[in-house]
């Protein structure tokens, strides 16, 4: 079994894992606007990824660059990898590639500081990637956990481009949002973005 192949009944039974639906997890969030080149190549992309239609058209065209300019953002003292293999536990089914792994570091050459959020794309269904985005967010809980890597929580995101919808995982405790967010509001996307990664700084 891979990532992609769980179930979320599967899920709660293998890890103890108590998922809540319709949970609010950004609140008075503040919208940041991010640079105008992001917004030139964001204007051009976005029609070409969605005339394309694939998964990898949306990954390179509009996530891609979203999550670079995440990244220059914290001064690049985070990192971002994009189809890396992640396979932390194989006995469990904890393996797999992750489309995108964001981590608190500014080394690029592999994964080994504190991950933060793993950024799962699809073509055109949110739901559909629940389960895969959930186990990629345990296999990062036990990654960290063996490095001794201090995080509060970890994120997930599962998106179409288009469409973003994030969870979080504290613990046991799987937070599904009720609802989705949109790149029609890309101030307000860039600012959940940096909230994601400023309240999951390391613990001193």
């Amino acid at each position: 079994m891979s990532d992609g192949e769980f179930t979320l009944s599967q899920l709660e039974s293998e890890f103890s894992l108590i998922l809540q639906e319709r949970v609010e997890i950004f609140k008075d969030i503040k919208p940041v606007t991010p640079s105008q080149l992001l917004r030139e190549i964001l204007e051009e992309n976005i029609p070409l990824a969605l005339d394309i239609d694939t998964e990898k058209a949306r990954s390179e065209l509009i996530i891609a660059p979203i999550m670079v300019e995440l990244r220059k953002y914290f001064n690049r003292q985070i990192s971002f990898f994009s189809g890396v293999d992640f396979s932390v536990e194989k006995a469990k089914g904890l393996t797999g590639r992750c489309d995108f792994i964001i981590s608190y570091s500014p080394k690029q050459l592999e994964v080994t500081a504190p991950v933060v959020a793993l950024v799962e794309a699809k073509n055109d269904n949110i739901k559909s990637g629940i389960a895969q985005c959930i186990a990629e967010m345990v296999a990062a809980q036990i990654f960290n956990q063996r490095k001794q890597n201090q995080i509060p929580c970890i994120y997930g995101v599962i998106t179409t481009g288009s469409n973003w919808k994030f969870l979080r995982l504290i613990e046991k405790k799987v937070d599904i949002e009720a609802g989705e967010h949109f790149i029609g509001d890309l101030d307000g996307l860039f600012g959940i973005l940096l909230e994601m990664i400023e309240t999951t700084h390391p613990l001193s």
